[in-house]
């Protein structure tokens, strides 16, 4: 072998290995990077917020403006209104809360002017107005029925009868039940904690009782959620979202195995708001195939693949979330080195802005929503996208801002799924909040011990967070419902019921 050709060789060998060492050396600064992110994780998890909102989010238009000019885009100056601070409002009782006068007057001696003895005039008055609180007060309703007889042959007997009860030969009474369903479902207190609390008046009643009338209520209103489901498959769009539940007694399952509740809601802008929970014993992608059997339309969800199979079936539109998205750029942006900014936060700015227009557009008429979507927040999206494509590639995947650009890419087409229709939304957040009470009973509760109790709770927490959508009073709208469901014997007695159709 000639010089030449060693030398050749050699060199390729030199190349070989320093692109070998260039690779070592890059995988090790990437794993570094991760186990720095990993170490401001922990701090941030331990120390730091949990609030989505970003301190200096608002300052962030500056950083993808500039970005944008990189990228060859023009785009209109934004200025960003520094914060000030708003005077707290004062405490105010409400008009319609009953008014006891307590009246303060002057003795007998007082009303006398001590210069000429002339008896003092009333000329006006102070008030000075407390809000006073009640305990809960215990009433006990006695049903006496009243008998009649013949007098003549005294072999003619009636009994006045009266109304279906939610249990019968119970002593539940319908505002008791309603009670203790919103203070577990709606306020989060497990019923141990309601049979304490019931001790402190005088009352004893064991938990046990407590979570078998629980049950039986979850039981009585399934004519109303079935009807809720119904109203539900009528919708244009259906948000939908799942969260785990540990349920101790499961055929063929550990108690230490997870299950699911999962939740559809109708949109913000239905003028029928419902909400109905589902309890299953898995996650499988089966379960959304048996809820949305029969629908077609827009289905709004997180990036959890297990919904794909029903879109692909029922050719329904899959729209993607835009808080989810947002939520994985807020996490790497907290895990940047304190005081530096970086493309989390130009990918925030755009999201940001995306909000913005919502915000301002949320009361339009659908079709004046999609031309404002086509207008203003096209364009943007198109910046992202730009954005995107030039910066993905250079980002190692693992870390938090990897993470969150391959998300923001993957999901692509169903993020921008809600710019073709103004009845479309552009997040879950409808789903999330209604799910957000249960976790946070979960949280207190933990678990249920059935999965007779899972879907009574299931029924529950739909009845109660519909009417919560609807601007009614949880406990005397299930109070009505108690007293009422019971007796209705059409379809048109329990649509009476539904809570768009009530007047409290």
């Amino acid at each position: 072998m000639s010089a030449v050709a060693k030398l050749q060789v050699e060199n390729q060998t030199l190349k070989a290995t320093l692109a070998e060492k260039e690779c070592l050396l890059s995988a090790r600064e990437n794993r570094i990077t991760q186990l720095e992110e990993l170490l401001r994780s922990f701090s941030q998890r331990q120390f730091g917020t949990s609030s989505e909102q970003s301190s200096h989010q608002g300052q962030l238009f500056d950083e993808a403006e500039q970005d944008a000019d990189d990228i060859g885009v023009e785009e209109d100056t934004v200025t960003v209104p520094t914060h000030t601070r708003q005077k707290k409002r004062r405490v105010s009782i409400p008009a319609d809360i009953p008014r006891e006068d307590i009246i303060h007057d002057l003795t007998d001696e007082q009303k006398i002017c001590p210069h000429d003895g002339t008896t003092l005039k009333q000329i006006g008055e102070e008030t000075h107005e407390q809000l006073d609180i009640v305990p809960a007060k215990a009433t006990c309703l006695r049903h006496i029925r009243l008998k009649y007889a013949c007098p003549c042959c005294e072999q003619h007997i009636v009994t006045a009868s009266k109304p279906k009860q939610p249990i019968e030969k119970s002593i539940a009474a319908p505002g008791l039940l309603a009670h203790i369903a919103v203070s577990k479902y709606a306020d989060a207190l497990p019923l141990y904690r309601q049979g304490a609390m019931f001790k402190r008046i005088g009352i004893e009643l064991d938990r046990t009782s407590l979570a078998n009338w629980m049950m039986t209520c979850g039981q009585l209103i399934q004519p109303l959620i079935n009807r809720l489901h119904d109203q539900l498959m009528e919708q244009s769009v259906i948000h939908m979202d799942e969260t785990p539940i540990q349920v101790l007694n499961e055929p063929g399952k550990t108690p230490q195995s997870t299950s699911y509740m999962w939740v559809m809601g109708t949109p913000q802008t239905s003028q029928t708001p419902a909400i109905v929970f589902h309890y299953a014993p898995s996650r499988s992608a089966q379960i959304p195939k048996d809820q949305l059997a029969d629908y077609q339309g827009a289905l709004m969800v997180d990036g959890y693949e297990g919904y794909q199979g029903v879109c692909t079936e029922n050719q329904l539109t899959r729209l993607g979330c835009w808080a989810h998205a947002r939520r994985k750029f807020i996490e790497a942006q907290r895990l940047q080195p304190k005081g530096k900014t970086g493309k989390a936060d130009q990918a925030l700015a755009f999201t940001q802005k995306l909000y913005a227009i919502e915000k301002q557009s949320k009361d339009r008429p659908p079709d004046e929503r999609h031309l404002i979507r086509q207008q203003q927040s096209k364009p943007i999206i198109d910046k992202l996208h730009v954005w995107l494509e030039q910066r993905l590639l250079g980002i190692p995947p693992k870390t938090a801002l990897g993470k969150a650009m391959h998300y923001l890419n993957n999901q692509w087409p169903r993020l921008i799924g809600y710019l073709e229709n103004g009845e479309y939304p552009i997040d879950n957040n409808r789903a999330e909040n209604a799910i957000r009470p249960f976790v946070i009973g979960r949280k207190n509760w933990l678990f249920s011990a059935s999965q007779k109790g899972a879907k009574a709770s299931a029924n529950l927490y739909s009845l109660i967070e519909t009417a919560k959508a609807n601007q009614l009073e949880p406990y005397a709208y299930l109070k009505q419902v108690f007293t009422l469901l019971p007796n209705a014997e059409t379809i048109e007695d329990v649509d009476q019921l539904l809570p768009w159709n009530v007047t409290l």
